[in-house]
């Protein structure tokens, strides 16, 4: 009785999967061959992890001392930058995803990017609030323990996020080679 409700359970979430990737904006973005489709949307969502990432390495590497003639004060400006840039890879995702849902949402791989990135924007938003949200590190320009530890750290689950997501490309390369992805 438990293995045929797991088992039903399994076939609604496939066929929701191929409900979605049959949505005619994911179609439109798998199949479409216009340049506004996937490839455009690849485009946006590798600019937007620039942004994302970059910011992110930016005020990373400031706070374990490199560049450390830039004001830390000054460093907050990358805020909003992050911001969008996890927005616009946010809606690309999202735009992605549903074109191959069943590929995705099936792979560990793609969950380990999710975990990755939500690992990520955790740091970043813990750096904001533990070091530039102190007016005394922000004036002083001293970088508190937690503040080089969370750096470390956010490099560390970008890096994983970028490793990941490109290994969502090979999904049947990595299956053949190390079994389920």
């Amino acid at each position: 009785m438990i293995g045929n409700k797991l088992t039903c359970v399994q076939e609604d979430r496939v066929e929701f999967l191929i409900w979605l990737e049959s949505l005619g904006l994911a179609v439109w973005v798998r199949e479409s061959l216009s340049l506004f489709a996937y490839p455009s949307i690849l485009a946006f969502h590798a600019v937007g992890l620039a942004f994302l990432v970059g910011g992110s390495a930016a005020i990373n590497l400031r706070l374990l001392g490199y560049a450390d003639d830039l004001p830390l004060a000054a460093m907050k400006k990358f805020f909003p930058v992050i911001y969008a840039g996890f927005w616009v890879n946010a809606l690309t995702g999202g735009l992605l995803l549903i074109a191959s849902a069943t590929g995705m949402l099936t792979s560990v791989v793609f969950w380990l990017k999710l975990i990755f990135v939500g690992l990520g924007v955790a740091t970043v938003l813990l750096i904001k609030i533990r070091v530039f949200g102190d007016e005394e590190v922000l004036e002083s320009g001293t970088v508190p323990r937690i503040g080089r530890t969370l750096a470390i750290a956010s490099l560390v689950f970008w890096v994983g996020a970028i490793v990941t997501g490109r290994l969502t490309a090979y999904a049947l390369l990595l299956t053949s080679t190390f079994g389920r992805t």
